[in-house]
């Protein structure tokens, strides 16, 4: 199985399956979101407490679920760059950073926009907005130390080990609705406490943004493939029949 997998990783096995799974990743994260963005914007009903102010949830939900998603995803592949020295787990977290911020930014930026009417203010430190920031910052730090270092056995382990650290932040951002007080809502049941109607499309834009971030994380780590493999025959092969 290890060789298996160690046949996977190489360079140009990897950047060829992700060229292989882009198109169809990316064709179902667009279903997937304009369906989901079509039916919750369009077609869902008002909420009776919030009335249309609700619908941010269709891009404010998904992208607060990934945005802890992605970094577990990010320490799993930091752990086994970390224990087991393989370069393609850390060039995987590395693809995966810069994705995971942005999910980070747009989660915060809508939940801004969501708290404005809900609480009369754009921003306060609440325990739930406050440890997503540290998320961002996270991401910010990961994505630096990637950069700060030449030699990339290097960045790797700086970064993987920053990763790790951060993860300690993923169930204080969970629970910390039910362990301070604070503005945030409280944990949301969807199966229970959001209606059918407003539930379904929300289900298909949290895949949809799964698919997404699948989608960006490939076309990332093609791009540091080849960037690692400048100078392989197997790249100058490659851009040289790009070129013809």
């Amino acid at each position: 199985m290890w060789k298996w997998l160690h046949s996977l990783a190489k360079p140009e096995t990897m950047y060829r399956l992700c060229g292989r799974f882009i198109p169809w990743t990316a064709i179902a994260g667009t279903v997937l979101l304009l369906g989901g963005w079509t039916w919750g914007f369009g077609f869902a009903p008002a909420d009776y407490q919030q009335g249309d102010s609700f619908r941010i949830i269709y891009i404010h939900v998904p992208a607060a679920i990934w945005s802890m998603g992605i970094y577990g995803s990010m320490a799993i592949a930091a752990f086994i760059g970390l224990v087991w020295q393989m370069k393609s787990a850390d060039m995987v977290a590395s693809a995966m950073a810069p994705v995971g911020a942005v999910f980070t930014f747009i989660a915060l930026a809508t939940g801004s926009a969501w708290g404005k009417p809900m609480w009369g203010t754009w921003w306060v430190w609440d325990a739930r907005l406050t440890s997503e920031l540290v998320l961002l910052f996270l991401y910010l730090g990961v994505i630096a130390l990637y950069n700060a270092f030449e030699d990339r056995r290097l960045a790797g382990r700086a970064a993987g080990i920053l990763v790790l650290v951060g993860v300690v932040n993923l169930p204080i951002i969970h629970f910390s609705v039910e362990w301070w007080n604070t503005l945030h809502q409280g944990s949301t049941n969807m199966q229970q406490s959001i209606d059918p109607s407003m539930r379904a499309p929300l289900r298909l834009a949290i895949f949809g943004y799964l698919f997404f971030f699948i989608t960006l994380t490939l076309m990332r780590m093609r791009n540091l493939i080849l960037s690692h493999d400048r100078q392989k025959p197997w790249v100058e092969s490659l851009v040289t029949k790009g070129a013809r």
